[in-house]
């Protein structure tokens, strides 16, 4: 069996001194071994190709056989590292909360334990007879969060 932590451990040090950084890492039973990172930047496949061979290097030659597919976490892939959060600061995102909100807002501070979004709500004042739009800025902890990824628009 292929030991998670020594793919992990080789994962690190094939992308040490990038600005690459990984999302998840994930060793079945049978021997296949998934890797997925992330940028700040763009990522493309030769990226990813240059990667797997830096980390078939590292790991130990007297693994098992076994299959190495190192891909993107992918645009709209939901968040799962600090990481993807800080990438897609000031970009709009789409969020469900433990308490079953649903979110569309603009990501506007990342924090070790928290992140701050923006979003509008009809609000209607005392006195007003229509509701108008208004800007919200709300801290949420990560563990408050169910799932969110990036909002991917098309105009």
């Amino acid at each position: 069996m292929i030991d998670k932590q020594t793919v992990v451990e080789a994962v690190e040090q094939a992308i040490a001194g990038t600005d690459l950084f990984v999302v998840d890492v994930k060793v079945s039973p049978d021997k296949s071994i998934s890797v997925e990172i992330d940028s700040p930047a763009n990522l493309d496949i030769d990226t990813c190709s240059a990667l797997t061979r830096k980390i078939e290097e590292l790991l130990p030659a007297e693994l098992e056989d076994y299959d190495l597919e190192v891909g993107s976490a992918g645009l709209t892939a939901p968040f799962k590292v600090k990481g993807q959060w800080q990438k897609n600061l000031g970009k709009e995102i789409e969020l469900l909360t433990n308490d079953g909100r649903k979110l569309t807002a603009t990501l506007t501070e990342v924090s070790d334990d928290t992140f701050t979004i923006e979003y509008q709500v009809k609000e209607k004042a005392p006195g007003e007879k229509r509701p108008k739009l208004v800007y919200r800025h709300e801290e949420i902890p990560y563990t408050n969060v169910k799932k969110a990824n990036y909002l991917l628009r098309f105009k």
